[in-house]
């Protein structure tokens, strides 16, 4: 065992025996080190492993602090809260869209439907699924071409077949400082490793992607960036795609939430040959029952497709079927339609109950960026409002790096009724401007 561990178990002692109590700052490492009789590399090793360990966590200018909770935090955004409220997954689905699915639902008891609806499919789906698809998927002015069109059977099954197929194990993935979380669980998966870039308030900074060469591909959000809310303008897209060109790099362009903002065209308008879109029906529909999507250039649809079949990710052919009637018909616009009012809803009492807080948000996105006021740090108010009965996300669920992360906490919006959302959001409003010594007494 190396010396760094013994001495991060000694600490480890100390934080599950009270000792080092809950919000506790450490001593900055080179303090510590000389505390220790050890070398600086040494220190910095020992608080790695206390992160590595969910015992800590790092703010950027504020140091490391024993974590408001002992116990090794679960993966991120993996399973629903078990909080009263949850606000932290988004599974946006309306109290009346059960009856408008009905229908389509009911044509796949016919037997003949039925039996064709069991029986195997290929990545490339059907014809019939391929335009209903590339139908949903357009925008100002954009429309992808059926050819290339693929399914997976969710979003996240959509994103780990893109990544496999163009970022081979051991090589480097460039993504936003700030990404959804799955992406850093699936990149561990594959082998890859991830290099943050940096962001401002628009989205990704185009000369991040050239100075953090080399990469093999960058995995993107441009529309309302999940957890930023932020959405890339058009010129900022352009000189991305400029870039993407001068650098031989391939994007992977989540657009998972494009259909809350349908004013631009997706980044795989302005660089087609490069640009993998990946979609799903996760959020227009529902998880429950959901297909995912990937628009891929037409030199890269077979190592797509064969990304899908070895990794067992396409889809199967009954939600395929049951999910191309429901676009055909039109219901999926309709559901997209009305998800988009109910966010700016959403975001209109998050406004309200939020106000005098320096929140980010998309006037119609599912969630928001809360930076919370000092003294407060992102896992000490995660902790303190589970015990009033809300599940929020702290920001290292979204850091390349959770060591280093902000004090905020992103806020999903869409799962409670209107009503338990503002009383929620009030709840929390209240608790933020406590201090923090009110409510972590363990």
């Amino acid at each position: 065992m190396g010396n760094y561990q013994v001495i991060a178990d000694e600490l480890a002692a100390e934080i599950n025996a009270g000792r080092l109590r809950p919000g506790q700052r450490l001593p900055p490492q080179r303090r510590f080190a000389r505390q220790h009789g050890i070398a600086s590399s040494t220190a910095s090793r020992v608080y790695a492993e206390l992160v590595r360990r969910g015992l800590v966590t790092g703010e950027v200018g504020r140091g490391t602090f024993v974590r408001a909770g002992t116990a090794a935090p679960e993966p991120a955004l993996a399973e629903p809260a078990t909080a009263r409220v949850d606000l932290e997954l988004n599974v946006p689905v309306l109290a009346d869209q059960g009856a408008v699915l009905a229908a389509g639902l009911a044509r796949m008891t016919r037997p003949d439907v039925l039996a064709n609806g069991l029986r195997p499919i290929g990545a490339a789906g059907t014809e019939a699924a391929r335009r209903a698809t590339a139908a949903l998927l357009a925008r100002a002015g954009w429309a992808p071409d059926p050819r290339h069109v693929l399914f997976a059977g969710n979003g996240r099954q959509a994103i780990a077949a893109a990544l496999a197929a163009v970022v081979p194990a051991g090589e480097r993935l460039g993504v936003e400082r700030f990404t959804y979380p799955v992406v850093r669980s699936i990149a561990a998966r594959l082998g890859i490793r991830l290099v943050p870039l940096d962001m401002d308030e628009h989205g990704v900074l185009p000369q991040a992607v050239t100075e953090a060469s080399p990469l093999r591909a960058v995995y993107l959000q441009p529309a309302v960036h999940n957890p930023l809310g932020t959405t890339l303008p058009e010129h900022r897209r352009a000189v991305l795609a400029r870039v993407l060109r001068e650098a031989d790099l391939c994007a992977i362009e989540d657009s998972v939430y494009g259909f809350l903002s349908t004013d631009l065209p997706p980044l795989a308008a302005r660089a087609p040959e490069r640009t993998i879109l990946v979609d799903s029906l996760s959020k227009r529909v529902a998880p429950g029952l959901t297909l995912g999507f990937l628009v891929a250039p037409p030199a890269m649809v077979p190592s797509v497709a064969s990304a899908l079949r070895s990794g067992g990710w396409a889809a199967t052919r009954f939600p395929l079927e049951v999910a191309t009637g429901w676009m055909t018909e039109g219901t999926v616009t309709s559901l997209s339609r009305a998800k988009f009012l109910d966010a700016t809803e959403r975001q209109r009492i998050a406004a309200a109950q939020l106000a005098g807080f320096t929140v980010r948000a998309d006037p119609h996105g599912y969630h928001c960026w809360w930076e919370l006021p000092p003294p407060w740090r992102a896992d000490t108010f995660v902790a303190a409002a589970a015990r009033h009965g809300v599940a929020v996300t702290p920001a290292a669920a979204f850091t390349v790096d959770p060591g280093h992360a902000p004090g905020a906490v992103r806020l999903a919006l869409g799962s409670p009724g209107h009503d338990v959302l503002a009383e929620a959001l009030g709840t929390l409003a209240a608790l933020a401007r406590t201090s923090p010594e009110d409510v972590v007494t363990e």
